[in-house]
């Protein structure tokens, strides 16, 4: 695929993994609010213990409302695989719907309420370009072990590709515990897709000064020799909403709020990061807002709704987000309408399946094996 920048992501169908994009028909594309929740709640009374209903932090407060289990894209496939529903309604995007049908139960049906909710970071490591870029990386360091590690965002295919090539896949929380499981079998690693985790994650484990970045989009930037002498080779891939955090951001919040302490996802830049009081994972982060005194301040530096989640349910914190009104929602998350979760439900209630997803076998297990060396670590 060609590189671009943010608002071209916005509408390029060619970021869509599935080419079943069916449209929401017409009589659902116009619900009012409170006929839209009565409906949802009927179609989940009569579905019963028969359907699980998974809202990621992410997700607006139209689809967590109704969500069984709110939480992180892992998290949310583990307790999905544990309640052992007939069907699981992942509100998040392709990969997570994906990571969910690895570890569920073969007679349990993953359905993601839009297949447009295409994660744009997972679509800039395409399994087909991975391989390609694999070769030109073993060959500029041909005497080296490299091992891959996948970021959880990345779709079921580059996983499955990760273990068949002695790697594994990595939260933002266990990163740094991947690579040291990776250097404890190989000399190099090649971390996918989003190089300022793995920046971040190379300066947490001392190594700042052994990376390298591939950038699979530009034919002459790339330089076997720095792919030769770095331990760590990083793939040019970012998540467009942590992107655009800036050190600016932190030093006004700070100036308008002198008691404010910060807190940003470690998908944000480096300069981020280091600016920042604290980084960690969207769990680390409702975390540090559950256990703040009443009174603190927190500037968040990750998706606006978990940000309007955290003011909804912690009203005794200050919860500000970041960039103020320059914060951004997830183009991606954002195709979870609730008009489509009505629409996917009453379809059940109906005998009526709509945007199954469903890995290949062959991938299925590869990837399983990826996570399953994930929780080696």
């Amino acid at each position: 695929m060609v590189k671009m920048e943010t608002a071209e992501i916005e509408t390029d169908l060619s970021l869509f993994k599935y080419d079943n994009l069916e449209q929401l028909p017409p009589r659902y594309r116009n619900l009012e609010e409170e006929e839209r929740r009565g409906r949802i709640e009927a179609a989940l009374e009569d579905l019963g213990e028969d359907v699980v209903v998974l809202g990621h932090n992410y997700q607006r407060r139209e689809i967590v409302e109704h969500a069984d289990f709110i939480g992180d894209s892992y998290q949310l496939s583990k307790q999905a695989a544990a309640a052992d529903a007939k069907y699981v309604i992942f509100g998040g995007v392709t990969f997570m719907a994906e990571s969910a049908d690895i570890i569920t139960d073969d007679d349990q049906t993953v359905i993601l309420p839009s297949m447009e909710a295409s994660c744009p970071m997972a679509g800039m490591a395409e399994a087909l370009q991975v391989d390609a870029a694999w070769a030109e990386i073993t060959a500029a360091a041909p005497d080296a072990n490299i091992v891959p590690i996948t970021y959880m965002n990345s779709y079921a295919d580059l996983k499955a590709f990760c273990a068949s090539q002695g790697g594994l896949v990595c939260t933002s929380s266990n990163a740094h515990r991947a690579f040291e499981w990776a250097f404890e079998r190989g000399d190099k690693v090649l971390f996918l897709p989003d190089k300022h985790l793995g920046e971040n994650t190379a300066y947490r484990l001392g190594m700042e000064d052994a990376i390298a970045e591939w950038d699979p989009w530009d034919p002459e930037g790339k330089d076997a020799d720095e792919v030769a002498d770095s331990d760590i080779i990083l793939w040019d891939g970012y998540c467009q909403v942590h992107e655009r955090f800036r050190e600016d951001h932190i030093e006004q919040v700070r100036e308008s709020n002198p008691d404010a302490k910060v807190i940003v996802h470690p998908e944000c830049r480096r300069e981020v990061v280091e600016a920042a009081d604290k980084a960690g994972s969207t769990a680390e982060i409702c975390r540090t807002v559950e256990e703040a005194d009443p009174g603190d301040t927190w500037a968040i530096g990750t998706e606006i709704h978990l940000t309007n989640h955290l003011q909804r349910w912690h009203p005794d914190v200050n919860v500000l987000p970041l960039c103020g009104d320059a914060c951004m929602d997830c183009n991606a998350m954002r195709q979870i309408d609730p008009n489509y979760l009505t629409w996917v439900l009453e379809e059940l209630v109906a005998g009526r399946e709509r945007n199954v997803i469903e890995v290949a076998p062959e991938e299925k297990e590869l990837a399983g094996v990826a996570l399953e060396r994930m929780l080696e670590v």
